[in-house]
Formats: structure tokens, sequence, C-alpha cells
């Protein structure tokens, strides 16, 4: 009995652990999900390999309306106060933005002032909020890729 209720668990284990993009929050806008990587903070580049490996890649947020439905999954989860990595990045141009998700430049931005600022090997892009006006708003601000946050990936 103890071995079959053992081998029970492992199979659970297992299933969880092959596919846990099922377990994390998500939000569906017409043909993209977008779903919270928030079981533990990973630098931008981990982050692009774990979205990568199951089938996402970092958020690509190409308008308002994306922007304000992830907005939405994350103050939903009481996470309004950490950050997230989205794929914004200047990696291959110093000053010029794009999403490595699908390699275009931004057309839609929501850069919080003076931002992005490019301080140091500030690269890449999270969404981070400083409770200015609105307590629910998240902008966007360039930081050192090296850095360990939360992130969004998109299916």
């Amino acid at each position: 009995m103890f071995k079959l209720l053992t081998i029970i668990v492992l199979i659970q284990i297992s299933a969880l652990k092959s596919e846990p993009q099922d377990a994390m929050p998500s939000v569906t806008m017409q043909t993209k999900e977008f779903v919270l990587g928030i079981f533990f903070k990973a630098n931008w580049y981990r982050a692009m390999q774990f979205c990568r490996f199951h089938g996402m890649h970092l958020a690509s947020i190409e308008s308002q309306l994306e922007h304000e439905a992830i907005v939405a999954l994350i103050v939903d989860y009481n996470m309004k106060t950490d950050e997230f990595w989205i794929s914004g990045n200047d990696l291959a141009f110093a000053g010029n933005f794009s999403w490595m998700g699908n390699g275009q430049p931004l057309t839609y931005m929501n850069w919080y002032a003076s931002e992005p600022n490019n301080i140091g090997a500030e690269r890449c892009v999270l969404l981070w909020s400083r409770n200015i006006g609105s307590a629910d708003r998240l902008w966007w601000h360039n930081s050192n890729c090296t850095d360990e946050h939360y992130f969004v990936c998109e299916e």
C-alpha cells in the first residue's frame, strides 16, 4: 500500500514539474496568453530560457490593453509591488529597444518618467511600481539584465 501511494505521489509531482505553465496565473488577450512566472525570481536570461523551455517567450507588450490586462493580473495576485521582466531590451543596439519575443521594435511604450535612462548596464525592461498616482499602476523601467525578478511569459 505504501509503495502504491508513493508511486502516485511521484507521478503527480512529475506531472506538475513537466507542465508548470498550467499552474501559473494567466490572462488571454485576443491571440496571446500572458503567464506570470511567480514561483521563483530569475535574471532576464534565465526568465527567457524558462519561458522558451515551456513553449513560450518573455512577453512583448504591444498595446495599452495588453499592458492593462497584465497589470490587472499582477494586482489580482497582490504582487503590485514586485517587479516583472518582459522581453524588451536594447542589447543589440544601445538606446534602440526591441522585443526579444518577436524581434519587433517597441511601438507601444509605458516608460516611467526619465526612463529608459541606461544607467550603468541597464539594458533589459521590466514592469515596475512606483505607487505614483494610482497604486495599481506599473511602469516600464530598464534595469540590469542580471538582476533577479519575477517575469511574464507569452504563449
